[in-house]
């Protein structure tokens, strides 16, 4: 009997025939805070973020951690093409449903980008913004050249997913490749084999960065210097482009920056979402 590496939680439907599912912990008397995990093969909000959103649950925040459509346990669709804008909506609808009214967004990767669709959105949703690499920054062919991207595309459709080429691919996703556990292929490899090798294309991410200075609210970024998914160009769009961000680029670190630097992570995050880096 093989034991579910990713607990379940909640349910909530969000419209069209899709059903997000979610974690969620801490009273929320400061706040809510909405985690958005990034793509790739297995990928699900409680294993990008089991070692960030405890921390901010327990300083009195709400924490929500969701699986974004086509991810963890939530509906997987088996065609069709959605947006940015699409995804946010989904976003918005269960925060809706579960009666939130005002979030702060933590988005990384894939993650990022819906982070930044839903502040261009819903700007009288989103109080701030916590950015980890996010995509949609650069064009499509600039992701693709990648050695990350490129990893990954060649297990979906050339190697096969298996434990071992996902391996090869979180490899690359850290600068420091020790940290990348058994538990960690194990949660992703069994999310995996409930995807079609499409899943990856199902959401579609525009570039953004020509909109960037539109979202008003306080953001802060964090990027890692030796990102093999999303370039570390990245970080000076944000610094130059958003108005009121903060800007971290970190040295010896790759695409994970929760999971390389998660005290320094979980702590800068809470004094910014506390209002103590400004």
């Amino acid at each position: 009997m093989v034991v579910e590496a990713v607990p379940e939680g909640k349910y909530a439907e969000v419209g069209g025939g899709i059903t997000m599912h979610y974690h969620e912990a801490g009273s929320g008397e400061r706040g809510v805070v909405l985690f958005v995990h990034g793509s790739g093969p297995g990928a699900s909000g409680w294993s990008n973020f089991k070692g960030n959103y405890p921390a901010l649950a327990e300083h009195g925040y709400r924490a929500i951690v969701p699986d974004t459509m086509g991810y963890g346990y939530s509906t997987k669709p088996e065609e069709g093409a959605f947006s940015l804008s699409d995804v946010a909506a989904q976003y918005k609808a269960l925060l809706d449903a579960i009666g939130v009214s005002q979030v702060s967004v933590i988005g990384n990767s894939q993650g990022g980008a819906i982070a930044i669709a839903m502040a261009l959105e819903y700007p009288e949703l989103v109080e701030k913004l916590v950015l980890m690499a996010p995509g949609g920054l650069e064009t499509r062919d600039t992701y693709m050249a990648m050695e990350g991207i490129k990893a990954m595309i060649r297990v979906l459709y050339k190697e096969g997913v298996s434990k071992e080429t996902m391996r090869k691919v979180f490899t690359l996703q850290l600068h420091d490749e020790s940290k990348i556990t058994d538990q960690i292929i194990e949660e992703r490899y069994q999310v995996a084999m409930t995807q079609h090798k499409d899943n990856i294309a199902r959401i579609q991410v525009a570039n953004q960065e020509d909109r960037l200075s539109e979202i008003l609210c306080p953001v802060l970024c964090f990027w890692g210097a030796n990102d093999k998914f999303c370039p570390p160009s990245g970080a000076s769009k944000i610094a130059a482009r958003c108005p009121k961000s903060l800007t971290m680029l970190i040295a010896s670190c790759g695409h994970w920056v929760m999971v390389e630097y998660q005290k320094l992570f979980n702590d800068l995050t809470l004094k910014f979402l506390d209002d103590e880096l400004t």
